[in-house]
């Protein structure tokens, strides 16, 4: 056995969905209103990701207006390989509503999106049947069959099974052919801490449909277990012929209520089968597969900004124009030419990397000679700290809902300084209201020593107190004029 940490793919990388292609797996996430979109994984063990790109990362693919709210933009997708060709069906709420793009290889390039204007709703799901049939099931639950070469429907739409009695959300549908059944795998009671995991299965993917008498097959509701809101899970077999799923959940921190701070991750967790159902087992901390790990490369700290182009785990919010962002305008840096005046602006000019770690250290340098800019973590437009230079004054600013203020201040030399935040989970609880995490900005000395300015609370960007869908993004920005950053690390203190 080969032991391994859970989540297989930490931070803000929710709803995934895996296939297997001879002795390789592909993996894609929900993006909402990040661009590029629907990050790309590769494995050879289901344990160790490395991200290969985007499935939407061209503005004629994906198109999120500056308007689009946080956590609107591109839900659920799912990934399959049919005939020769990666399928991808996703949703992006903020306007183009269900689209398919195909790839020959996953790294891409993907297709222009195939619109599916007649199809309602979310979550939808790719499967072939025998005779080539293509079938599209979307949340509610409902299914029709599809021309997924021009996105016509060849039917209508039918409602097939709808999970347990009064259970709400019945959502993320994926529907597999195993042995003589098809399995109809959704999620169900919300994705906060009611989520769950059901399953029904009929002879033919239309139905009708059988659902488990063990309903619901996972589901951490109500426990203690240190993984919550455990849903939206698909599933794939192993290297040795044994089956797994894949699925969201979180970690919650602190007191009460409990606070995630990093967004709903990707776990995996091992499935038998007893009686023709599938028996899903615990997605622990620390579990182990039975075949030997091939770890992929590790990620480096910095980022030199060295390529004409940002590398695939980079975000931006809502789209990435080049004359706002741009590595070539001064080769080495990344510059940033503002557009919104803050990070309470939908427009802002942000870039950044998912926090990954409930402790991370970030740290960059940043040339404001040229306008005013800095270091910030980001939930929303109203959740979010920053470190901010603007030439003679470092400033640290937090936003939570309505309340904004200027917590710390110092005047610097005007010159490039180096801007750094440490994210810091508490280990121990002084009482029920203790929160998740600690999260200090401060400025590098020139002899490297680092200068706390503001230590602020964490559960202030989370998910509990913000909602939403989302986790934390660590990165830089532009509130005015250019701002440009020589390098950016990101360092795990877990």
């Amino acid at each position: 056995m080969s032991a391994f940490t859970n989540p297989v793919l930490p931070g803000l990388h929710p709803d995934p969905s895996v296939c297997r292609v001879g002795e390789d797996y592909y993996l894609a996430c929900s993006s909402f209103e990040y661009f590029p979109g629907v990050p790309l994984f590769h494995s050879r063990d289901l344990v160790h990701w490395t991200q290969i790109g985007n499935a939407l990362d061209r503005p004629e693919q994906l198109r999120l207006p500056l308007d689009s709210p946080s956590s609107a933009g591109v839900y659920a997708p799912t990934l399959r390989h049919h005939d020769g060709r990666f399928w991808l069906i996703t949703t992006n709420v903020s306007g183009q509503g269900n689209l398919l793009v195909t790839a020959t290889d996953p790294a891409g390039p993907w297709s222009d999106p195939i619109p599916l204007p007649d199809l309602p709703g979310i979550d939808p799901d790719l499967a072939w049947d025998d005779d080539g049939t293509c079938w599209c099931t979307i949340a509610g639950v409902a299914q029709v069959p599809i021309d997924p070469h021009t996105g016509q429907l060849l039917g209508t739409v039918e409602r097939i099974w709808s999970g347990g009695e009064g259970a709400k959300a019945p959502e993320a549908p994926h529907l597999h052919h195993i042995g003589d059944y098809w399995y109809l795998l959704i999620a169900e009671g919300g994705t906060e801490r009611g989520h769950a995991i059901s399953i029904a299965r009929a002879s033919t993917p239309r139905g009708p449909f059988e659902p488990c008498p063990h309903n619901p097959i996972l589901t951490h509701r109500g426990t203690d277990h240190p993984v919550q809101n455990t849903g939206h899970g698909d599933l794939v077999q192993g290297p040795d012929g044994s089956w797994w799923m894949v699925l969201l959940g979180v970690r919650p921190g602190g007191g009460t209520p409990g606070w995630h701070v990093l967004g709903r991750e990707t776990f995996l967790a091992p499935v038998t089968w007893v009686d023709g159902w599938p028996v899903v087992g615990e997605p622990a901390l620390e579990s182990s597969v039975p075949w030997p790990l091939e770890p992929g490369p590790v990620p480096p700290v910095r980022d030199d900004f060295d390529h004409p182009t940002l590398q695939p785990s980079w975000i931006s919010l809502r789209d990435r124009r080049e004359e706002h962002c741009t590595t070539t305008e001064r080769p080495g840096w990344l510059s940033l030419t503002a557009r919104g005046a803050s990070l309470d602006d939908l427009d802002v000019v942000f870039v950044g990397r998912r926090q990954q770690h409930l402790s991370c250290r970030a740290r960059t340098l940043v040339d404001p000679s040229g306008g005013t800019g800095g270091l910030a973590v980001r939930l929303d437009e109203e959740h979010h700290y920053e470190i901010e230079v603007d030439g003679g004054a470092v400033r640290v600013i937090a936003r939570v809902g309505p309340l904004k203020t200027v917590v710390a201040s110092r005047s610097v030399p005007a010159r490039p300084v180096v801007l750094g935040v440490d994210v810091c989970a508490r280990k121990t609880l002084a009482d029920a209201r203790t929160g998740p995490d600690t999260v200090n900005f401060g400025i590098e000395e020139p002899d490297g020593t680092f200068t706390a300015l503001a230590t602020l609370e964490g559960r202030y960007l989370s998910t509990e107190v913000a909602g939403g869908f989302t986790g934390r993004v660590i990165g830089v920005y532009a509130a005015e004029g250019t701002a440009r950053f020589d390098w950016f690390d990101y360092t795990p203190l877990d």
